[in-house]
């Protein structure tokens, strides 16, 4: 079931030409083409379902520093003031609050770690601090768990998927970016070798420059290009409750559930680290590159294999630009709930909070999470095909940083210098043999 989502207007009209064309329009992508339409750039986006509608409205909501890999601390960081300075340039509210977020443990090993990433953090001007049982009380009073420690970041904050990425969007076009919904991109046309048009199911638009911020559908759109992506898909699962009462202003997690409050006055409830893998002829492909994040991380993941291996074992990775491609037949990746995850955590947040005695679940929904091998993203040129910029595989981070990410995406393809270091995030170390595994706290 897919979660609520405002919906923005279409620009219906296909332009001839653009200085870039953005293909995705999750918050990537969105927050991309904002930041190169402020820079003085002419932005096409295209999209092939609607703006937002798949993980970046099917996520938790929270927007956070607090864990990130140290490459992601300044992404993090930016991306909180610039949730602040598009929401009000949109004129309209993407529920971000600055709220904080609190993570708690049992286990004194994981607290030894926040301490040594809370140091960090401080290098990179984050303030996070580690709290004692008794602090972690008072903060919640109504809480019956007995932690050993929490990991508190008061600047860290929350946003509301439903409306965000419109939010951005409406930002995006007051600024001159065209949107065009169900008009999925079926490829890219070359010229002397590098980028010279994106093929649309709509029509086709001449171009130099090309930013592929497609999520989950970003490997697939690169093999038609003879261009290797290792990304992983993971089918996540999240929930809404009924009002309740308000436990926390924030985000809470635990080993046992995770948590946001919603501007409905219930919350978005979720499990952290767990998932559901499709067992595919791509996930085989990229094996061997995923193998220490699947080591690590095995204890939360559930293997399937059905129909989607046949799916993928059948599909052609060689369409023609002038007939339907896999993106038209599937406009908004949808898949199930895991029900068994959303009845745990329910469980689990109402056992450790009993003033919330008799809370149900209103709406539980699934998405697919784009990994990359280390949990890092990737935002590089690519340099096989000059004129083509990756933005993607977030592994999950994508919605909270996303602001910090686009404007890096932007600066990139403009060719001007990052605001950020941005060799962390080389789509190079994806492809040339080196050893890969998951980096951040969580």
């Amino acid at each position: 079931m897919s979660p609520p989502l405002n919906r923005i207007a279409s620009d219906e009209r296909l332009p001839e030409a653009a200085d870039v064309v953005v293909i995705g329009g999750g918050v990537i992508g969105v927050s991309a083409a904002y930041h190169l339409a402020k820079k003085g750039h002419s932005v096409a986006l295209v999209e092939k379902g609607h703006v937002g509608a798949e993980q970046s409205s099917r996520n938790w909501g929270w927007c956070r520093q607090q864990g990130r890999a140290r490459a992601e601390i300044p992404l993090a960081r930016e991306a909180l003031r610039l949730w602040d300075d598009m929401q009000a340039d949109a004129g309209q509210d993407a529920g971000f609050r600055r709220t904080g977020v609190l993570f708690m443990t049992k286990d004194p090993a994981e607290a030894a770690a926040w301490e040594r990433w809370a140091a960090i953090a401080r290098d990179e001007q984050v303030h996070s601090t580690v709290l004692t049982p008794a602090e972690i009380n008072a903060k919640l009073p109504g809480n019956t768990e007995k932690w050993t420690a929490g990991l508190y970041t008061p600047s860290d904050g929350r946003a509301e998927p439903s409306m965000a990425v419109p939010a951005l969007a409406a930002a995006a076009r007051k600024h001159g970016v065209t949107l065009h919904q169900d008009c999925a991109a079926r490829g890219m046309e070359t010229e002397g070798g590098r980028v010279s048009a994106v093929v649309t199911e709509k029509g086709r638009i001449r171009t130099r420059s090309v930013l592929l911020a497609g999520g989950a559908w970003s490997s697939l759109f690169c093999r038609r290009h003879g261009i290797d992506l290792p990304i992983g898909l993971v089918d996540a699962t999240a929930c809404r409750t009924t009002p309740a009462p308000e436990i926390t202003m924030g985000a809470l997690g635990t080993t046992d559930y995770c948590v946001r409050r919603r501007l409905d006055g219930g919350f978005t409830l979720a499990l952290r680290g767990r998932g559901t893998v499709q067992l595919t002829p791509d996930i085989l492909r990229y094996a061997k590159a995923f193998w220490p994040t699947f080591l690590e991380r095995r204890k939360g993941l559930k293997l399937r294999f059905g129909a989607a291996f046949f799916e993928q074992l059948t599909r052609d990775s060689k369409w023609s630009f002038d007939k339907p491609s896999p993106f038209e037949a599937e406009r908004v990746r949808d898949p199930a709930p895991d029900m068994q995850l959303v009845e745990t955590a329910l469980a689990g947040f109402v056992a450790s909070n009993p003033a919330l005695a008799g809370i149900t679940i209103a709406e539980a929904w699934g998405g697919t999470i784009d990994s990359t091998p280390d949990t890092v993203p990737v935002i590089s040129g690519v340099e096989k095909l000059p004129g083509l910029t990756l933005a993607t595989g977030f592994s999950g981070h994508g919605f909270g940083i996303g602001p910090g990410a686009g404007r890096l995406a932007a600066d990139i393809v403009a060719g001007d210098t990052p605001y950020v270091d941005a060799s962390a995030y080389d789509y190079k170390r994806l492809i040339d043999g080196r050893p890969l595994a998951p980096v951040g706290l969580f």
